[in-house]
């Protein structure tokens, strides 16, 4: 019989399982802490347990994160993209980007996690888009990108001079190292102090915008979401946490009244129905007039601003004339534009010129709509979603169901 991961299972399911052991409720709440909290990568490093416990459940179960493929840096560090393999022998992409905030006086480490094994929007000039759809991830498959990007933090954040331990591995002692707590301590400016012996969460913010659509994976995205939130585990703000949709419409009504305020970020890259049949085909099935009417309902529930991207390709939709279109879609609507300078999958698509993309920021800001071009990170390492994926499916001639 195969062991059970723990990471798939929810807190209930956790309580549940524990329970077959004949262990009381409490139990599972100290596993809990171990896995989001305290980073444990084995159960033996549970040291709080007892020894008769720890044998037991190793009997039963494991801690599994996905295994890595392929990794790859910028030239600058700053970017890290991993290709992950689920147990079912799928891939998965997840990246790393690393921010100096100096004058914040503190970093951002934020994780782009995936939440499809592919994806069925068909976006042309997405590398993952181009795929196909394979399968939803589960809720353990999506918090587990998290958790090795903070296994390489933490071990990152050790001293060169001495081999100190990842968590769940055992000094001469027998103790476990490297706890992670709540993302509060990270700096002054953000509240409470980390207690003694434990380590802030090195991972500070996470974006939903990996391989496939986020609010097409809902049930298990908010699952997701609620274990990373948990104040017992991961601990991360709600609002460190950003979902970017095609324009699922359903989705972001559900999202509207959700408790958890997360943010929200809308693919639309383009002003009117025909560019964007084209350039997101879900538009065919969400029109632009149902999902503006839909973010407006978002915005007057949750008075939260939205973000929407539009990835800039040249002479397709970049013209001054789109740029003022754009200007009258979103006037007096509270929302920002990221303008995004395309990473080029496919020979109908190229990077505009940056006069032009000033030119088209300059515009709509004129609409008194606030806007930023993205800061390119990873360029050189096909840091988009979807590249690295393909590029291995190509390298190793993966059959098309992969």
């Amino acid at each position: 019989m195969s062991r059970a991961n723990l990471l798939e299972l929810s807190l209930p399911q956790l309580t549940a399982f524990l329970a077959e052991l004949g262990e009381p409720p409490y139990r599972a709440r100290q596993v809990w802490s171990w896995l989001y909290k305290r980073n444990a990568a084995t159960i033996e490093a549970m040291t709080d347990l007892p020894a008769h416990l720890r044998a037991r459940l190793a009997e039963r179960a494991e801690i599994r994160l996905p295994a890595a493929v392929r990794e790859v840096k910028s030239d600058d560090g700053l970017t890290r993209k991993v290709l992950l393999k689920l147990d079912d022998g799928n891939v998965i992409e997840s990246v790393l980007m690393l921010y100096d905030l100096t004058a914040e006086s503190r970093e951002r480490r934020t994780v782009c996690v995936s939440t499809q094994a592919g994806c069925a929007v068909g976006c042309p000039f997405c590398a993952t888009g181009q795929m196909g759809f394979v399968r939803n991830l589960t809720s353990g498959e999506i918090v587990a990108q998290v958790l090795y990007f903070a296994r390489q933090l933490l071990a990152d954040q050790q001293p060169k001079s001495t081999s100190s331990p990842l968590a769940g591995e055992k000094t001469k002692e027998g103790e476990s190292t490297l706890p992670i707590t709540n993302s509060k301590s990270l700096s002054p400016s953000m509240g409470e102090n980390k207690r003694e012996g434990e380590q802030a969460l090195p991972v500070t913010n996470i974006v939903f915008m990996g391989m496939g659509e986020p609010l097409l994976n809902y049930a298990n995205l908010w699952q997701a979401i609620e274990r990373l939130h948990d104040p017992q585990g991961i601990a991360l703000g709600a609002r460190r946490m950003t979902i970017s949709t095609s324009g699922i419409v359903p989705g972001i009504l559900a999202l509207a009244k959700e408790k958890l305020q997360v943010n929200l970020a809308v693919s639309l890259h383009a002003p009117n129905d025909k560019l964007r049949d084209v350039m997101v085909p879900i538009n065919k099935k969400y029109p632009i007039a149902d999902l503006m009417t839909a973010c407006r309902a978002y915005i007057e529930a949750t008075k939260r601003r939205i973000t929407f991207e539009y990835v800039l390709n040249n002479n397709v939709n970049d013209s001054p004339e789109l740029a003022r279109e754009l200007g009258e879609l979103l006037r007096g609507m509270l929302c920002h534009v990221n303008l995004i300078p395309v990473n080029s999958t496919d020979a109908s698509f190229s990077r505009p010129k940056r006069d032009a993309v000033i030119a088209f920021q300059r515009i709509v800001e004129g609409y008194g709509i606030a806007t930023t071009v993205r800061v390119e990170k990873g360029v050189e390492i096909r840091a988009a979603c979807g590249q690295l994926s393909t590029k291995h499916r190509e390298k190793e001639r993966v059959p098309a169901a992969f």
